[in-house]
């Protein structure tokens, strides 16, 4: 049950759909999987070369599961992070010894929660709660769909890596599902606010992620500032190494992150949610897919005419060409599959 009081008021969002904080890049991939009559019964059977049980068995063997007479706090945040994002089954939580401060969703049919001991003794009690609500986000939304594929095209890569051009082909399309995966972590990381409705915490967060427990050593302005200096950094040659950099990497910039949660409270979107206009799960299956493909491309163009990467500055047209192209082949691909707008079923 997720019916828990939490430890202060706090606005819960019944029936929200994850539509209503994911970002538009994520959302439009995710709407376009549902929509796809199957699909999830084709990627539970592909799962099972990765076996969910199996995962849960070795956390229960050697992890401690938070629950009432263990790890309470943790417990109880979990259960009040699904009462106000509206998570109807709790999932299971592990703590695992591990010092690396990291915490992840895993699973598809039964989602759990694993938190290293390393985040538990980095951060305080509304900065865990963001995180966890981070969490939930992900499994709200159901990231663990695509999370399963990379498992599954990373093996494929290995096993084809002796044919000719075979990896390379795999390998661009994990290139694509990795940059789905940073946009699934912008997702989450507003998720987060949402169940902790504490801006500061979801940025300390952050910053501690960067620079650990010392905080009377930082600054959230002055961190912003280094956002802001990273996004703008010297010429084409350090935007191209920016990009190279990422491409190998599941998680934006912890600096890219912090300045798009500080964005997204600041530009409306969180006070509107707050106030509850958000979209419902009941709704979920009237999701155009072409507006949500046109969503994701106008807000890649937003996000190059906002940037002061010269880089992006230099290739900026072609990419604004090929979002373009992109909406159009969506929408002849629609038209010629129903004659009208694509729904999510």
């Amino acid at each position: 049950m997720t019916e828990n009081t939490p430890d202060r008021a706090r606005t819960r969002f019944p029936g929200i759909s994850s539509r209503a904080y994911e970002h538009p890049a994520d959302r439009s991939a995710l709407v376009a999987l549902r929509s796809l009559s199957g699909f999830d019964v084709v990627l539970r059977k592909l799962s099972g070369l990765f076996n969910e049980r199996a995962f849960r068995l070795h956390f229960l063997a050697g992890s401690v599961r938070a629950g009432e007479g263990q790890f309470r706090h943790l417990y109880d945040m979990t259960r009040d992070a699904c009462y106000i994002l509206d998570l109807a089954e709790v999932p299971e939580v592990y703590v695992k010894q591990d010092p690396a401060p990291n915490a992840m969703a895993l699973g598809s049919d039964r989602p759990f929660i694993v938190v290293n001991t390393g985040l538990l003794d980095l951060l305080d009690e509304e900065e865990l709660r963001a995180v966890i609500g981070h969490e939930v986000g992900h499994i709200l939304s159901g990231h663990a769909v695509y999370q399963t594929m990379m498992q599954i095209l990373l093996s494929l890569g290995a096993r084809l890596a002796w044919l000719p051009l075979g990896n390379i082909a795999i390998g661009g399309i994990i290139i694509g599902l990795k940059e789905w995966f940073r946009k699934a972590e912008l997702s989450a990381d507003r998720a987060g606010l949402l169940a902790g409705q504490d801006l500061e915490a979801s940025k300390r967060v952050l910053m501690k992620l960067a620079g650990g427990t010392r905080l009377h050593e930082m600054s959230t302005e002055a961190f912003l500032e280094q956002a802001r200096e990273y996004d703008a950094a010297g010429d084409v040659r350090d935007g191209l190494l920016k990009f190279l950099n990422l491409l190998p990497q599941s998680h934006p910039e912890v600096v890219v992150r912090f300045a798009e949660i500080d964005r997204w409270a600041r530009e409306g979107d969180y006070q509107r949610i707050l106030a509850g206009e958000y979209p419902r799960r009941a709704e979920d299956g009237e999701a155009s897919v072409t507006d949500e493909m046109r969503n994701a491309a106008q807000a890649y163009k937003e996000s190059w005419e906002r940037t002061a990467d010269p880089f992006i500055g230099k290739v900026r047209g072609a990419a604004d060409a090929a979002a373009d192209v992109a909406a159009g082949i969506f929408d002849r691909v629609n038209r010629r599959r129903d004659g009208g707008t694509t729904t999510a079923n």
